[in-house]
Formats: structure tokens, C-alpha cells, sequence
């Protein structure tokens, strides 16, 4: 009998990385040219050594303003995020240090990351327009068990930016791709935190 979301979650949220293993995976990868999921190419493995050094960046420099510390503090629930990954995701490497910025100012959110290839089970339950997009939140209450919330693969801001030149020139550029850092890079988080915010009043 096929498990029930709930089941699936729970697994994932058991067997999932903490951050830190997180990190140290996707680092001990990039310094063997190597890269998460069944397939291995020149190309994944360049992704997972720029992520690795983008999420280094985002981990020593990420701030927050004191109203957004404050919200975060002031969550009286417990929330369990859990977040499909994989090293060569290059929207996962903005979102996840912020993500656990997060969950580092109260220790009633927790964050646990699985990889997608190894979870299509839980992945198939969170498809973003039909398709295996990456970063994907899923957010539990840890009370009642429950999924409340889902966010991915990109904040809003980003999304808007990719819908946009999608409408005018179709398929996205590796020069597209390029300009998304920049945006990440300018935006320096603060995107996603929004979005973030926004769960927890879930």
C-alpha cells in the first residue's frame, strides 16, 4: 500500500541531513570533482564546486534585519522544514544558508535536507508545474504532523525575473542563467527571506 504524504515526510525527516552534513557533503564532493545524484558529468561537478563556494559566501555574509529577527524569534510552534537538494542545484545555493540562518535563531523551526534523486517518492508528491523543480520546502507541523506550506524553487522576485524572459525568448540562456546569479547576488538573500516570513505565519 502506497504511504500516506505524512509517512513519507516523517521518513524524509528522519533519514535527512542536518545542515552542517549537508555542507560537508556538497564541500567533500566538490574536492573530488564529484556530484550528488546517479549521474556524474564535467558539468555537475562544476555546479557543485561553484555552490559549494556561493553557500561558503552566503553562510559568512547573509544578514537579516532586526524586524525579521524579531518575527523569527517570536514562533511559538514547532515547524520541521525538510528541503529536496541535490550539490548541482543552483537555486539551492542561496536558499539553503537562509533557510538555516533561519532555524539558527529559534530552535523551534528545524531544517533537514534529503536528496531528490533518492527520494522521488516524496518528490512526486511536490511537483512545481508538473515538473522535479529544486530547492522544494515542505513545511510540517511538528504538533500535528501535518504539511501546511511548500515553497520552491526560487522566490518570487526570481520567479517573476524567469516567467518574464521565458514570455519573450523562450527556453533560458546560459546567459540567463548567469544574469539569475547576479540577481542572487545583488538581492543577497533578502528574496527569499521575505518569502520565508511568509511561512511562518502559516
Amino acid at each position: 500500500m502506497e504511504l500516506v504524504i505524512e509517512d513519507l515526510v516523517k521518513k524524509g525527516l528522519e533519514t535527512g541531513y542536518s545542515y552542517s552534513e549537508y555542507r560537508n557533503l556538497v564541500s567533500d564532493l566538490a574536492e573530488k570533482g564529484l556530484a550528488t545524484g546517479p549521474v556524474q558529468s564535467e558539468a555537475l561537478s562544476q555546479y557543485t564546486q561553484l555552490n559549494n563556494s556561493r553557500m561558503r559566501r552566503w553562510d559568512k555574509t547573509l544578514k537579516f534585519s532586526d524586524e525579521a529577527v524579531a518575527k523569527i524569534k517570536s514562533v511559538q510552534q514547532k515547524i520541521s522544514w525538510l528541503v529536496l537538494s541535490e550539490s548541482w542545484c543552483g537555486d539551492a545555493s542561496p536558499a539553503l544558508p537562509v533557510m538555516n540562518k533561519i532555524t539558527e535563531l529559534n530552535p523551534n523551526i528545524s531544517l533537514s535536507i534529503i536528496l531528490r534523486d533518492e527520494n522521488l517518492d516524496i518528490m512526486n508528491q511536490f511537483l512545481t508545474n508538473g515538473g522535479m523543480s529544486i530547492p522544494k520546502l515542505i513545511a510540517i507541523d511538528g504538533d500535528e504532523n501535518t504539511v501546511v506550506a511548500t515553497w520552491g524553487p526560487r522566490s518570487m522576485k526570481a520567479t517573476k525575473l524567469i516567467d518574464t524572459y521565458k514570455a519573450e525568448n523562450g527556453q533560458l540562456t546560459a546567459e540567463f542563467k548567469q544574469d539569475l546569479q547576479i540577481f542572487y547576488n545583488k538581492d543577497k538573500g533578502q528574496s527569499i527571506l521575505e518569502d520565508l516570513l511568509k511561512l511562518l505565519d502559516n
